[in-house]
């Protein structure tokens, strides 16, 4: 069946009209979201579990999809949580003895819509070119004007709420119940290994929906507060906003990862953008100025903070720059408990040099 299903056409449409054509891949079916492309060399099944990807069609710049297989513990949720895959090679025999399945039966298993025997090279230098964009992928509709119109409908991510739909719906607990430090962690789509980097530091954290208020969490009586990553659009989450606002007046630790970071600025009056392509792979450099050395980091965001408005802020001050294009990857409050960061210093696999962070913050508590 896998051999049949890989044998079929399917077409990816992008929103300036561009149209690559190429084989099914997982489901046969139309998906569509925002593409965007991922540099890592490794860590597929990460990627396409982490919820930040919600909503997004990944395109993954390494060849070879598929080749070491499936397991359960690499998976950062629940679920895929990626919209679509646009791949070169789509490797249904994999070669690691430690895999549970095929890709080809992941994706089968969790409905994801794929195109494989695309140039990415070509697509991923487009994108760059032209910046993120929607797009559609289908293995069941091969004429392009009737993908135009149903790419028509998809929304632009620029004013996309998103978190809410992969937050947890219950509080659920994590860690050592008899330890002393309790975190409390607003999930606004949170990657299992945060999770796991806090227990491994003898954290006991409570997990709370993305809409839960501050005075909800405190009820706990945390230590201190997590703020996770997530997707979408960070100004188009008033209610994160408000809760990280009520958060900052009780004068408790707070750390902040990727959304965490946007809204820590956004209620330090510093705004968020809409970047042109994003940041998303493994390999990208960051300057810790603070302690002046460089860390290679991981990272996915498709939006970011405005430089200007960290560097003229009377209550912020920057602790990371990105050596590539100098955009803001670190800030701290002056005076306060709270800082955050743009990039993933969880990330597994990939570089490990940014775990220090969370030493930090748990010298804070």
């Amino acid at each position: 069946m896998s051999a049949y299903y890989t044998k079929l056409p399917a077409v990816l449409l992008l929103a300036d009209g561009t149209v690559y054509h190429g084989k099914a891949a997982g489901k046969i079916g139309t998906t569509t979201g925002e593409i965007c492309f991922n540099t890592g060399m490794t860590g597929y099944q990460e990627v396409f579990t982490d919820p930040s990807y919600f909503g997004q069609i990944m395109v993954t710049t390494n060849a070879h999809i598929g080749n070491y297989g499936v397991t359960n513990e690499e998976a950062e949720s629940g679920a895929i949580k990626i919209a679509g895959l646009v791949c070169k090679n789509f490797n249904i025999p994999f070669s690691r003895k430690q895999a549970e399945q095929s890709i080809q039966d992941y994706f089968q298993d969790e409905n994801l819509v794929g195109i494989s025997d695309v140039d990415t090279r070509e697509l991923v230098r487009h994108i760059r070119d032209k910046g993120a964009m929607n797009a559609i992928i289908s293995s069941e509709i091969l004429d392009i004007e009737e993908l135009k119109a149903k790419l028509a409908l998809v929304p632009s991510m620029d004013g996309l709420e998103l978190s809410s739909k992969v937050s947890t719906k219950e509080p659920y607990f994590v860690g050592d119940e008899n330890s002393k430090i309790k975190v409390a962690v607003l999930d606004l789509g949170v990657k299992k290994n945060i999770l796991r980097n806090f227990s491994e530091r003898g954290v006991y954290a409570k997990v709370f929906p993305a809409k839960t208020t501050f005075a909800e969490m405190e009820k706990w009586a945390p230590n201190g507060y997590f703020i996770s990553n997530g997707p979408g659009d960070p100004s188009a989450m008033p209610y994160a906003l408000e809760t990280v606002k009520d958060l900052l007046k009780s004068d408790k630790p707070m750390f902040g990862i990727c959304l965490g970071h946007q809204l820590l600025a956004l209620a330090n009056g510093i705004a968020t953008k809409k970047m042109f392509n994003g940041h998303r792979g493994l390999n990208h450099p960051v300057k810790n100025i603070i302690k002046d050395h460089c860390e290679v980091t991981s990272q996915n965001h498709g939006f970011g903070v405005v430089e200007d408005d960290v560097r003229n802020s009377e209550t912020v001050e920057i602790t990371h720059i990105n050596l590539n294009d100098k955009s803001i990857e670190g800030i701290r409050m002056k005076g306060r408990n709270a800082f955050s960061v743009q990039y993933h210093p969880e990330s597994s696999p990939g570089p490990h040099d940014s775990r220090y962070l969370f030493d930090d913050f748990i010298a804070m508590l």
